[in-house]
């Protein structure tokens, strides 16, 4: 069925769209509760955890600013977005509308920003998992995992054996759902469980404050301790990394009766988030002060951390979020698939109905990405590279540029002010971020946010 567009000359704040299935789905099947669970997901996935590190870079009101303002600007991005969309036939797709405004070129370089943004997410998600379950090494520190510390050094509790096991028999099962609403009770758990890990945080936080064991968190950076004072800017890719989930926007729309209602969601969710981010930041911070590594799991290592934190406590934080990770996976991996799908068989029929194909595309792609986690050490290389290269595109640039072309005339001279305004904020950073990490990388100094 091909989809029913309204007249042109309608309100452009209203949904181009009335009804239109994406990859088989059913329209207005799903609540607004439901897209704001699943926009969450979306948004608070391995960003989380090093917020405490940028605020320990930053200070505590530059951060809190920097979160506000990302936020922010992500809610003005999904809005343009949403404003041209269904003005071409076909199911609503980002690289839809990329291709409306800038042909076969537009939709070919958002795909390949979208499926490098995502695919280095989930394989920072499995290294962190890998972090959890079976420890690492930072510099000379060694940092146990949960299942070595229980066990004690096993063939089976080491990182590629434990890595493939979850990946097989835990991730593979939840990633094989066609839909995304299915995803929906696992997207409302993995919710649940970042606010447990944010109430947790927050409890020991308040615990160590009685006992006078809290650190002294700085308000502004002290650039004295830092190589430059463009290092500061290195901490606005993990923050942008933090809200990037605009790939998702469309399939959670589809199944949403009215734009109006995907624009509450996502309003809603940026909220959540912003306060989920902000309060682990601080108390994360509070709790440990210069000492806060990138990844703040580290932190709560059993032997890191066995002065403030009982043993149970750590295990209870490292667990409870990699378990949140485990269910915010099949998320972007669905993300991923379907934009890999639309890339490589663009001309085929949709996904869902072609079970052989989607088979095919979620084996290789677990493949590759259980590859790369094991390859890779490092998630921060991940993070900063791209945080501000394919992450800044996809959630800030292109948004930006789709008005900027405006190709049915329907933006405003405040929307192209608007957008110029975010396009260069989002080029200058990111161009400072990206020198910095380079010459970091070239001189040997590291950073906060790149370790320890």
């Amino acid at each position: 069925m091909m989809p029913t567009l309204k007249s042109q000359a309608s309100d452009s704040s209203e949904p181009l769209i009335e009804r239109s299935p994406l990859e088989g789905g059913t329209s207005g099947s799903a609540s607004v509760s439901s897209a704001v669970f699943n926009v969450s997901t979306s948004i608070v996935g391995a960003g989380i955890m090093s917020i405490p590190a940028a605020m320990k870079m930053l200070g505590v009101i530059p951060a809190l600013f920097l979160i506000a303002a990302v936020a922010l600007l992500a809610d003005v991005s999904v809005k343009f977005m949403l404003r041209y969309t269904g003005w071409s036939l076909g199911p609503p797709s980002y690289a839809g509308i990329m291709r409306d405004a800038f042909g076969h070129v537009g939709s070919t370089v958002l795909n390949l920003c979208v499926a490098l943004t995502t695919a280095g997410t989930l394989v920072m998600y499995l290294i962190i998992i890998g972090d959890v379950m079976s420890g690492t090494t930072v510099g000379e520190e060694n940092h146990g995992g949960v299942l070595q510390e229980w066990f004690g050094p096993q063939w089976w509790n080491g990182r590629e054996v434990a890595l493939l096991i979850i990946a097989v028999f835990v991730l593979l099962p939840l990633v094989l759902a066609k839909r995304v609403d299915s995803l929906r009770f696992t997207s409302a758990a993995s919710i649940l469980l970042a606010v447990l890990f944010m109430c947790i945080s927050l409890g020991i936080a308040i615990y160590a404050l009685f006992q006078g064991k809290t650190k002294t968190p700085r308000l502004f950076p002290d650039f004295d301790q830092l190589p430059s004072i463009f290092d500061v800017f290195t901490a606005v890719p993990v923050i942008v990394v933090a809200f990037t989930f605009h790939f998702n926007v469309h399939p959670i729309r589809a199944e949403l009766n009215k734009t109006s209602e995907m624009t509450s969601a996502v309003r809603i969710s940026l909220a959540l988030c912003s306060i989920i981010y902000f309060t682990v930041g601080f108390f994360g911070y509070l709790l440990f002060g210069e000492s806060t590594m990138a990844d703040i799991l580290s932190n709560f290592d059993n032997t890191a951390s066995s002065t403030l934190v009982p043993p149970f406590v750590n295990d209870i934080v490292r667990l409870s979020y990699a378990l949140h990770l485990v269910l915010v996976f099949p998320l972007l991996h669905y993300s991923l698939r379907l934009n890999m799908d639309e890339f490589l068989f663009s001309k085929r029929r949709p996904l869902v109905s072609d079970n052989l194909r989607f088979l095919f595309l979620t084996g290789c792609l677990m493949s590759l990405l259980y590859v790369a986690a094991i390859a890779i050490p490092n998630i921060w290389i991940i993070f900063q590279y791209s945080g501000s290269t394919s992450a800044v595109c996809v959630s800030l640039i292109f948004p930006g540029v789709l008005v900027l072309r405006d190709v049915h005339g329907i933006a405003t001279r405040k929307d192209k002010a608007l957008a110029a305004t975010m396009i260069v904020l989002a080029v200058i950073t990111s161009l400072i971020a990206l020198a910095s990490n380079i010459m970091s990388s070239i001189t040997g100094t590291v950073t906060t946010t790149h370790g320890v």
